[in-house]
């Protein structure tokens, strides 16, 4: 048994939070969102939609808008869908778990039955509340809350400790949560509709194990999820951005993760996709998840890689021209992201090549630096910001996560990114984006965040130089301006 050969101890983080039901309101208190039927828990907070699950869709009310109105859209001339204003930022699928971080001597060995042995063990007396986080898709929507984006979060959680706990910090976090599992016969598998929990295992070394259900079961953990509720299709449609990850299909099948990328489509509503870890084993999966992976990549608005993910999807080792192959592929592919982990990331558009280095920082933690990272691309995306500020705040929020231990409640706050660009501190990769540069001749323009270490050289290649100054300065009047609004919202 596992209890010999692994020494466990929790984590210090300190709780920061309090459970309480005693400030709920029925009401959103934003004049521009729409007032939904009566909600089971809306904490009362500015940016906050939650919408529980009815027994049946006869329940629904239709959305009314503050000028009265109670469609989302219209049809156009050609028979396609003209998006009216959308009054939630930012929705995430799937992927809501709550994460209990411990400490081991070492981490467990790569056997199947045997790190079943140590979760079954370990699940056997589950360790005080202040050592769970809200994990998963969670932290993607937290860090985009905080910088000032209306989140909601579409997911199951169960009906039992674990589940309370999630909403509960979400809902403290200002993000409001929709169920998705209305009409199931979820009763009928009372196994399976536990909150999802993953044990994050952190050896001496800072390294990371986890184990989970999802590892464990053969087809996904809420595969009788099959249909999308009409409180979930609102939600999509109220969004300007859904977001997924590759852990989704750990979730759902890959047919109900179809229908709803095109259900987003068809609404208007911009699909972002970042494969994770997963998507190596998606690209080898079954049949059905190699469709749907496919499925995403083509449809997707927005597409986050890591460099070895860009590589591995096209046999491209150069992370711009393998930008440039995706787009090509893509139906509707507008931004292809490259995140290069202390070199920086790139953002490839059909007409633009944006680089920004990254921020000099002493990292402590890398969990959670990703869902950090897509969040405030989110922002940029949803503000219509210049490519280049976009990816540099990106960076910045990811770097601030890396600042510290643990990912949920523990993600960057506003503050901490607003001094790290104040600082200005980027790692000093000019070798690298020389050569970037002299490899990518035929991109028509590249943008480069410059403290003045890029030169143009001998690149025929049209090169805009932005000031590191100039972009802090822009980007902080931005954070200011969504910190006013919801305050004014509040």
């Amino acid at each position: 048994m596992y209890h010999h050969a692994f020494s466990l101890k929790f984590h210090s983080f300190s709780p920061h939070y309090a459970l309480s039901l005693s400030n709920f309101s029925t009401q959103s208190p934003n004049p521009l969102l729409p007032n939904f039927p009566p909600f089971a828990r809306v904490p009362n907070v500015s940016s906050s939609l939650c919408l529980r699950c009815r027994s049946s869709a006869a329940d629904v009310s239709p959305v009314r808008y503050a000028d009265g109105s109670s469609s989302i859209g219209s049809l156009g001339e050609t028979g396609g869908i003209v998006v009216a204003e959308k009054p939630i930022d930012v929705a995430t699928l799937g992927n809501l778990c709550v994460d209990i971080v411990l400490s081991v001597h070492e981490l467990p060995p790569p056997s199947r039955e045997e790190r079943k042995a140590l979760m079954d063990e370990l699940s056997l007396s589950p360790p005080d509340k202040k050592y769970w986080e809200a994990g998963g898709n969670c932290n993607m929507a937290i860090a985009a809350a905080r910088l000032g984006l209306h989140c909601v979060a579409i997911g199951h959680v169960g009906d039992e400790i674990y589940g309370e706990f999630l909403l509960d910090v979400l809902h403290e976090e200002g993000i409001g949560t929709v169920a998705l599992d209305e009409g199931t016969n979820a009763k009928d598998t009372s196994s399976f509709c536990e909150t999802l929990i993953c044990w994050v295992l952190v050896d001496p070394l800072q390294r990371h194990g986890f184990c989970s259900r999802a590892d464990f079961k053969e087809e996904p953990a809420f595969s009788w999820i099959t249909d999308l509720s009409d409180e979930v299709k609102m939600a999509i449609r109220q969004s300007k951005v859904l977001f997924c990850n590759g852990y989704d299909f750990d979730d759902f099948s890959p047919s109900f993760i179809m229908s709803t990328i095109d259900y987003a489509s068809k609404v208007g509503t911009a699909i972002f996709f970042d494969p994770g870890p997963r998507g190596k084993s998606l690209s080898k999966g079954t049949p059905d998840e190699r469709r749907a992976l496919a499925h995403f990549l083509r449809m997707s608005d927005v597409l986050l890689l890591t460099s070895e993910e860009a590589e591995a999807l096209t046999g491209i080792r150069n992370p711009v021209k393998a930008g440039q192959e995706i787009l090509r592929n893509g139906k509707g592919t507008k931004w292809v992201i490259v995140k290069m982990g202390a070199k920086g990331s790139i953002l490839v558009t059909k007409s633009s090549v944006s680089v920004a280095p990254a921020f000099k920082v002493e990292v402590v933690d890398t969990v959670g630096c990703g869902d950090s990272f897509v969040a405030a691309i989110a922002l940029g995306y949803i503000r219509n910001m210049p490519l280049v500020n976009t990816l540099t705040i990106a960076n910045a929020v990811g770097a601030a996560t890396a600042m510290g231990c643990g990912a949920g409640r523990n993600v960057a706050k506003r503050h901490q990114v607003v001094d790290l660009m104040k600082a200005s501190k980027l790692n000093d990769e000019e070798k690298f984006f020389e050569q970037l540069l002299a490899e990518n001749s035929e991109s028509p323009r590249i943008n480069l965040l410059s403290k003045g270490m890029i030169k143009d050289g001998s690149n025929k290649q049209q090169i805009e130089t932005i000031s590191m100054e100039k972009v802090v300065s822009e980007l902080l009047a931005e954070l200011e301006l969504g910190r006013c609004c919801v305050k004014a919202s509040s």
